[in-house]
């Protein structure tokens, strides 16, 4: 349960439950200035990828993984974030660099080098391949057609940035895998969601249609930043969609094993946005929403010390 019965309700009697990954301009640091300060040895690239995901909202990512693990859960993230470096880790695994210890220069490449060759975690190069692959497909900018679209690319990216992150800690259980998968939908859906002002900001709209039809919203209303019924209606269902991957991925909590529940914290953050999403009643363009929570880190560690996700 995300703590709060009833989160995506918000009138009363029952209701079903039932990018894009968001893109703004580049961060402010970039590998020219990392390499130019902190050499091309570890802590520049490090220093990168971290900056890299603290830029995508992100900053939290890693925070929990153990010591040994923990830069390699940054360069797999950032490698989810940065285009220029899906290219060449493209090009890096299809010529097999690792074998000769060369890998691009490029930091996030960098990064996934150290994660699979130097700490010995042989990631399965097909989840690096399906991020790829989703991604290349996504760059036409088109809306989904249904919420059915919008987690096919969440599974492909989202959850497969999951799976890595559990091989990197060293664990193959059907339930963590299980959990990963919901996740990972849920984090592909707030996004979408959290990324709509300022795709809209682009005159862009890449809510699913279906959704949209049923409640007769038009691209338009969003574009215009409208706060009718249906607006909200629309929001409403896409929101309930990741509400509900959040509780199956929780109602695997007794299975999975406690070692995966550090790859899983961010289902701190996701359950925040639900949560403030519902106080605002679904007004996605509400000004709160882009607002941080400064509370967030200590739920995390909260969440942490009491072994849960």
């Amino acid at each position: 349960m995300l703590g709060v019965p009833g989160l995506c309700r918000r009138r009363p009697g029952p209701r079903s439950m039932w990018a894009r990954v968001l893109r703004f301009p580049g961060p402010a640091v970039t590998w020219r200035s990392v390499a130019a300060t902190s050499g091309l040895g570890a802590s520049g690239t490090d220093h990168y990828c971290l900056e890299l995901l603290r830029w995508y909202c992100c900053p939290w990512v890693g925070w929990a993984l153990p010591g040994p693990v923990s830069c390699s859960g940054w360069g797999t993230n950032a490698f989810l974030e940065s285009l220029w470096a899906l290219c060449v880790l493209c090009f890096f695994l299809e010529k097999n660099c690792r074998r000769n210890d060369n890998p691009p220069h490029q930091p996030v490449a960098i990064e996934l080098w150290k994660v699979s060759a130097v700490r010995r975690h042989n990631l399965t190069k097909r989840w690096l391949m399906k991020i790829i692959d989703e991604r290349e497909k996504n760059l036409d900018d088109k809306a989904y057609r249904n919420i059915q679209e919008l987690e096919n690319y969440a599974e492909n990216t989202q959850s497969s940035l999951l799976y890595l992150t559990l091989e990197i800690l060293g664990i193959k259980d059907v339930h963590a895998d299980h959990a990963a998968s919901h996740i990972g939908k849920a984090q592909g859906i707030v996004t979408c969601l959290r990324a709509t002002p300022y795709h809209g900001s682009k005159r862009k709209v890449f809510l699913p249609m279906d959704i949209c039809m049923q409640h007769g919203v038009s691209q338009e209303d969003f574009l215009r930043r409208t706060q009718d019924k249906n607006v909200r209606d629309v929001i409403y269902d896409i929101a309930s969609q990741a509400h509900l991957h959040l509780k199956h991925a929780r109602s695997f909590h007794k299975s999975v094993p406690v070692k995966a529940f550090p790859a899983f914290l961010q289902t701190v953050s996701l359950e925040d946005y639900l949560k403030k999403i519902q106080q605002v009643d679904f007004d996605i363009f509400h000004p709160s929403l882009q607002k941080k929570n400064t509370l967030l880190p200590l739920s995390l560690y909260i969440q942490s010390w009491r072994k849960r996700y």
